[in-house]
């Protein structure tokens, strides 16, 4: 006779079989829906980044507002994604698994000042732009706000993911909750991505370009695997009940 683990919340707080799959579930969506709203967001923003006239212009508001949601949506899910499966990594190390919530945290508000900044400039498009001000000034104001997102662009989604993939690809080759194969691509990713990051940084290749693609790629694979997994077949059930043993011993 085969005797199952209980599937319903303990009293003690530690998460059951049952909410642990539901927690790993919802972790893996919320990284797939960050890895889904980075592209188009990127993709709907490109006439306020890349036209320094936008704000002096007949400008795509609703395209760039759709991007700045894409983008808070990002932003959110980022977070969202580091507290669905903190209950369960605290297990194997509580201190990563709060640098990992921190640093999803981090990710996500340097994300939204890039928001912010984007939002500033539609707002000024709409309410100074053929009002008689400067043009120059609004020019100037306008791609100051612009260099704002860019920056955030690079400290956010290009530099962030290294700490992310450090610690909670660290908790997961460690716990061997997921194949160790999905941990260990974020693991490699991670200082490629922190070399492209420094390689933005001084001016070496642009953020978007082939190099950047190359150095990233690891690190878009790692995400993209372990939202899947942990999506679709979750958590591995020999794996919990190993953490459930500690937590019991």
């Amino acid at each position: 006779m085969t005797i199952t683990a209980p599937t319903v919340t303990t009293t003690d707080g530690v998460p059951s079989r049952r909410s642990t799959r539901a927690h790993s579930r919802a972790a893996g969506i919320f990284y797939l829906l960050t890895f889904a709203s980075s592209i188009p967001a990127l993709i709907l923003l490109a006439p306020v980044l890349n036209d320094a006239a936008y704000v002096t212009g007949a400008g795509q508001d609703t395209r760039v507002l759709w991007g700045c949601l894409l983008d808070t949506v990002n932003a959110l899910t980022a977070i969202a994604s580091a507290v669905a499966v903190y209950s369960v990594v605290k297990r194997q190390n509580g201190g990563m698994a709060l640098g990992f919530v921190t640093s999803r945290l981090v990710e996500g508000a340097v994300v939204m000042i890039g928001v912010v900044s984007l939002l500033a400039v539609v707002t000024m498009r709409q309410d100074y732009a053929g009002s008689g001000a400067d043009p120059a000034s609004l020019t100037v104001t306008a791609n100051a706000l612009v260099s704002v997102r860019d920056w955030t662009f690079l400290f956010g989604p290009g530099l962030m993911p290294v700490f992310n993939a450090l610690l909670f690809g660290t908790l997961l080759y460690r716990s061997r909750l997921v194949p160790r194969l999905i941990p260990t691509i974020g693991l490699v990713g991670a200082p490629l991505l922190f070399a492209a990051f420094v390689a933005n940084l001084f001016g070496i290749f642009d953020q978007v370009s082939t190099g950047s693609f190359f150095l990233t790629l690891p690190i878009a694979a790692w995400e993209l695997s372990v939202g899947l997994w942990m999506t679709f077949k979750g958590f591995r059930p020999e794996a919990v009940a190993a953490l459930e043993a500690r937590d019991a011993a």
